[in-house]
């Protein structure tokens, strides 16, 4: 079994976190050091280290965190201009917390998703 992380504690509240959303498959917190005016993260209840490790018994809860952030961006009124989804896999990816997770930025436009320095 994977190493517990801080975000297993977010989920089952023993650590404070701004929680906005959580079911039974997901929950959703606002991103401690935002990197855009809006920026929340969406994790999986169960403990998934990277995307190497998803399975299709992850599929239901993978697809959840999509519905979820569709209905965080209207909330936080993004989705009309737009916002990104990202999650990072690995070192290289940019991975910090082996916790799979996806990041919702938004609320200015964001500019290039990749910039061009070290090909």
């Amino acid at each position: 079994m994977a190493e517990e992380t801080i975000f297993s504690k977010i989920i089952r509240r023993e650590i404070p976190a701004d929680v906005i959303f959580q079911d039974e498959l997901v929950t959703a917190f606002r991103d401690i050091s935002p990197q855009a005016p809006t920026h929340i993260l969406i994790v999986p209840n169960v403990l998934i280290p990277t995307v190497n490790d998803v399975s299709a018994e992850h599929e239901q809860a993978l697809g959840r965190m999509f519905t979820v952030a569709a209905k965080i961006a209207r909330q936080e009124g993004i989705a009309e201009d737009g916002y990104r989804l990202i999650v990072n896999c690995n070192r290289h990816g940019g991975q910090e917390v082996y916790h799979i997770h996806m990041h919702l930025v938004g609320g200015h436009a964001l500019g290039p998703m990749l910039s061009h320095k070290g090909h």
